[in-house]
């Protein structure tokens, strides 16, 4: 299957050294309208001459600034697919004509421009964590089918093809009951070789959720050959014909495993929170979790998806929680929604959104489980 890519570049971004010098962060809904057009263009012409119009003409940041305007309207022009649902692109050509430009099946909800000292990751790590990677197997008795599914998209997909036998009820006596063993055999083998696939890709894919698909049969099979490890990811099983179209698959599995995840979610923070009252591996509030994140000690942070309509301006912070000001002008300041997500990644811990306002509210919007304590 082929590699999943967007969290290696999450990080990669995040490990951007901040300049004083623009950077550019763009983010594009590529849906079409019902004339079949993108309307982001009117969006991008005017927030690029009003932000270009903030810097004193003809100085570097200006010069740098319109080189990246330039160039982002040629790869919109160029490199952006018809079939592309969104694209993010980050530039700043002062900092060695540094560009990126990705694009994806799954929508970004709003077109966005911000400019910053470093690349703005909130709302690309909000997509990545939105359509999390995520295995569905649908199979009968000799044959299946491993998808991963992720960022509104088939990511990968192996098929497994097994000798075809039936049971012919016709035979009598021991005849009978040979036949029939030799069959159920066949479908324990092939049972067991869909199973031994599932844990390979589970474990080379990071996969969180499986979803079981097939028929009365199989079902059963998967069930009792499944080791507790993968059988603690299966979050449903459900009937669908093995010949269904992928895009047929992915539509019956993504509901479920969004469920799956508000619900899992929701118990996590919960958890979290519990554990920060008994005295416990966990940070609540903007303050101490930045902190956590400085020290490498934060395993997993949950952010109210509301974090950033909370803290929409920029916020002086200790330099100690804001490493990201080394360097920069006196009084720089940073977006705490951002500098939590860019920290993260940079230290390898986890980012979940919280789409329930309600669960943080009264933490500040954020916590996060540790993995030790100082």
């Amino acid at each position: 299957m082929a590699p999943i890519g967007l969290r290696e570049k999450l990080r990669e971004l995040a490990l951007f050294t901040p300049t004083a010098m623009p950077v550019l962060s763009v983010y594009l809904d590529g849906r079409t309208d019902q004339h079949g057009r993108r309307n982001f263009a009117p969006f991008l012409r005017k927030e690029l001459k009003a932000r270009a119009g903030t810097y004193a003409p003809d100085s570097p940041e200006r010069r740098s600034f319109e080189q990246d305007a330039l160039r982002i309207s040629e790869w919109l022009d160029t490199g952006l697919n018809r079939s592309s649902q969104g694209a993010a692109i980050f530039a700043c050509a002062a900092a060695g004509g540094f560009f990126d430009a990705l694009q994806f099946d799954a929508p970004f909800e709003a077109n966005q421009l911000y400019v910053y000292h470093q690349p703005h990751l909130y709302t690309l790590a909000k997509l990545y964590d939105s359509n999390r990677a995520y295995a569905a197997v649908i199979a009968d008795t000799n044959a299946a089918r491993i998808f991963v599914f992720g960022l509104g998209r088939t990511l990968g997909v192996e098929t497994i093809n097994n000798v075809k036998v039936r049971s012919r009820s016709w035979i009598e006596g021991w005849w009978q009951r040979r036949a029939q063993f030799k069959v159920e055999n066949y479908q324990l083998r092939h049972a067991k070789e869909v199973v031994e696939q599932l844990r390979r890709v589970v474990e080379e894919e990071g996969i969180e959720h499986i979803i079981l698909a097939g028929d009365d049969l199989i079902l059963p099979l998967l069930r009792e050959q499944l080791p507790p490890a993968l059988a603690a990811k299966v979050v449903d099983e459900m009937g669908l014909d093995i010949a269904a179209p992928d895009h047929e698959v992915f539509q019956a599995t993504i509901n479920a495993i969004r469920e799956e995840d508000t619900r899992t979610d929701a118990e996590s923070v919960r958890a979290t929170i519990d554990e920060y009252r008994a005295g416990g591996l966990a940070a609540i509030g903007v303050h101490d979790v930045l902190a956590a994140l400085a020290n490498g000690q934060a395993e997993t942070v949950f952010i109210s998806a509301a974090l950033e309509q909370i803290h929409s301006e920029t916020e002086s912070l200790h330099p100690a929680l804001a490493v990201s000001l080394a360097g920069l002008p006196a009084g720089a300041g940073v977006k705490v929604s951002d500098e939590l997500v860019t920290r993260a990644y940079q230290t390898g811990a986890r980012v979940r959104y919280i789409e329930n306002p309600e669960l943080l509210s009264q933490v500040g919007g954020v916590c996060a489980a540790l993995r030790y304590r100082l």
